[in-house]
């Protein structure tokens, strides 16, 4: 039904995609995704091009099969603002939630904190990615006008890296070198 005319139809009149949507035949990067306790999903903007069919990805749909799902468990899909300064929207994958978004090269989202469900459960969902012959100039960064997954860092995980360097420079290091290079 995901693929079906009426439906495609129907996410084109809702986003006001001008060009007709095509969904994905062979569920390239789609289809079932399953991730278990202590997995998680970089922050990232997905490739922009079918590999095989050449067509622009222009939308991500997920729906959420998550039943009895707890906000203790994380796994919180995450959309990011274009500069990966702040997290916009913040969604709990539980059962039955459709996420539904524009694909751009800025369109940064994932669930980046590792899952902390009990061990017999698992982060399930459906994805869905609709495609169109061509793009929105505005939609394309200058020099990836096709480009693979685009992996973010966020400022958090870089403070957390430097903070653990330190920390593992420190206790390390003898002191009395930490105050001749600290100089």
């Amino acid at each position: 039904f995901l693929n079906s005319e009426p439906f495609l139809k129907f996410l084109q009149e809702l986003t006001s995609i001008e060009r007709p949507l095509i969904g994905d035949p062979y569920y390239f990067g789609g289809g079932l995704h399953e991730i278990k306790r202590g997995g998680f999903l970089k922050i990232h903007a997905d490739f922009n091009k079918h590999n095989s069919l050449l067509l622009d990805r222009r939308l991500n749909l997920l729906v959420y099969l998550n039943k009895s799902w707890k906000e203790e468990y994380g796994g919180h899909f995450e959309l990011w603002d274009e500069n990966m300064k702040k997290c916009e929207k913040k969604i709990l994958p539980e059962f039955n939630t459709l996420a539904l978004f524009s694909t751009t090269s800025k369109s940064y989202h994932g669930h980046p904190d590792p899952l902390n469900c009990p061990m017999n459960m698992s982060r399930k969902s459906l994805a869905l990615y609709y495609y169109t012959n061509g793009r929105p100039e505005n939609d394309v960064i200058s020099g990836l006008e096709q480009h693979t997954t685009l992996y973010q860092e966020r400022e958090i995980d870089s403070r957390s890296v430097k903070s653990k360097f330190k920390s593992f420079v420190r206790d390390i290091v003898p002191p009395v070198l930490l105050r001749v290079f600290s100089k």
